[in-house]
């Protein structure tokens, strides 16, 4: 790790969740955490290109994990969690080593996957596959990590289905000890792209060959945001996403996207070269240009134009990447997936125990007023969602925090620790040389 933190390094709050289910593993169903409730109520900037990584120009919209594949194409019906003998079951004897090695990975998920087990068997080298395993897996991870920092946090799983065809499930935590809302969410939808989406993504320069007007898709992703109570830990958004269009003449087009960013309520600079160091760390076996390309397009994208600021201090982010080939993104995409834990983990446990103020307190709560502005103001992904009948309001909405504040005309005092913060929200730093 770039930088062991002060008071906490990468500890077993992460070990454990990187190492596999170990002892939250539990019998009978798919890995489930310590309190995890089964539940029916719960619910840009310039392309990438450049260098060897060039973007295709589909808007982030479309794109999008909460936009398109957990919400906005058709109507989403929630259903109970799979059992696991009707999904990820251990194979009969006979089986060979990878489909053993297929079922140990799906026992640790949250629930069994939204493909079923026999189809991911039929294609275990298809990008279709390996990608959902992965935000599975990613999933998972994040929730065991979350729920070890928490101590006795209650997860609701979540199981939804599309009619037009997919479905997701949303991990929710509200009212922990440590978080005050977290939610983990993975979607994988397929069906038809609408006339509108592919009069959007024709616009931004995708050149796509419909048969009768119809254009089959697939969407796939993992998102999440993580509400923590104290002001002094932060909060975090990631997402990573894959989608894919069959043309009419059976040729495929691919991309992948995704980002992950942090928001404080306070400037620690400690906690803010953790970070950005982590996220450099996963990007750069892949190319050195990519972690500078990826937080700048993170710091123009994250802006709140009619404040002047950016929702938060930055990180990655990046769409449409279909080049230098599928594997090689999905390797890069699967980095920063397993960085997530290591990048923020640290930092709440460091935090989440500090003594705070009712003054830091109502600062916490009109910066997440700041952050529900950007969501339902600026970003793609929520706006086409909110405006798709049928839409599925729950997982667009799961981002949000339970609690913000508004007020008037409201300014922090001049050298102050809030007046701190807003400036690096106006000028993003360079945090990592």
């Amino acid at each position: 790790m770039a930088l062991q933190l002060s008071r906490l390094g990468a500890g077993p709050g992460w070990a454990a969740a990187r190492g596999g289910c170990g002892a939250l593993r539990a019998a009978g169903h798919v890995c489930r955490l310590p309190g995890a409730v089964q539940s029916r109520g719960l619910g840009h900037g310039s392309t990438a290109g450049g260098g060897r990584w060039r973007g295709a120009r589909l808007p982030a919209a479309l794109a999008g994990l909460a936009g398109l594949a957990a919400a906005a194409l058709g109507h989403a019906e929630r259903a109970e969690m799979v059992p696991r003998s009707s999904g990820a079951r251990s194979p009969p004897p006979g089986r060979h080593e990878e489909q053993d090695e297929l079922a140990r990975r799906c026992s640790c998920f949250m629930a069994a996957p939204v493909t079923d087990l026999r189809e991911l068997r039929r294609r275990p080298g298809d990008m279709r596959t390996k990608m959902e395993l992965l935000i599975l897996e990613t999933q998972a991870q994040v929730c065991q990590a979350l729920a070890q920092v928490d101590g006795g946090a209650n997860f609701s799983v979540d199981r939804w289905e599309r009619k037009e065809g997919g479905g997701g499930i949303s991990c929710v935590l509200q009212d922990g000890r440590v978080f005050e809302k977290a939610g983990v969410s993975v979607s994988v939808v397929h069906g038809h792209l609408s006339e509108e989406a592919s009069r959007q993504m024709r616009s931004r320069g995708k050149v796509l060959k419909a048969k009768d007007g119809k254009l089959p898709f697939l969407a796939m992703g993992v998102s999440s945001v993580i509400h923590p109570k104290n002001p002094h830990a932060p909060t975090i958004h990631f997402n990573y996403r894959y989608f894919e269009v069959e043309e009419a003449d059976g040729g495929k087009q691919w991309w992948f996207g995704g980002g992950c960013d942090l928001t404080p309520t306070y400037l620690n600079q400690d906690d803010a070269v953790h970070f950005h160091r982590t996220l450099k760390e996963a990007c750069d076996p892949h190319g050195p240009e990519l972690y500078p390309k990826f937080k700048k397009w993170c710091d123009d994208y994250f802006f709140i134009a009619h404040r002047g600021e950016r929702r938060g201090i930055g990180g990655i982010f990046f769409d449409d990447l279909d080049s230098p080939s599928e594997e090689e993104v999905f390797s890069f995409v699967q980095s920063c997936a397993k960085a997530v834990v290591p990048s923020y983990i640290p930092i709440v446990k460091k935090h989440c125990e500090d003594a705070f103020t009712p003054q830091e307190k109502l600062w916490q709560q009109l910066r997440r007023g700041r952050y529900v502005e950007f969501n339902l103001i600026y970003d793609r992904g929520t706006k086409f969602g909110l405006f798709t009948p049928g839409s599925r309001i729950e997982s667009i909405l799961m981002s949000l925090p339970l609690t913000a504040r508004w007020e008037y005309m409201h300014s922090p005092p001049e050298d102050s620790r809030e007046a701190e913060i807003l400036e690096v929200l106006r000028q993003p730093r360079d945090w990592v040389h």
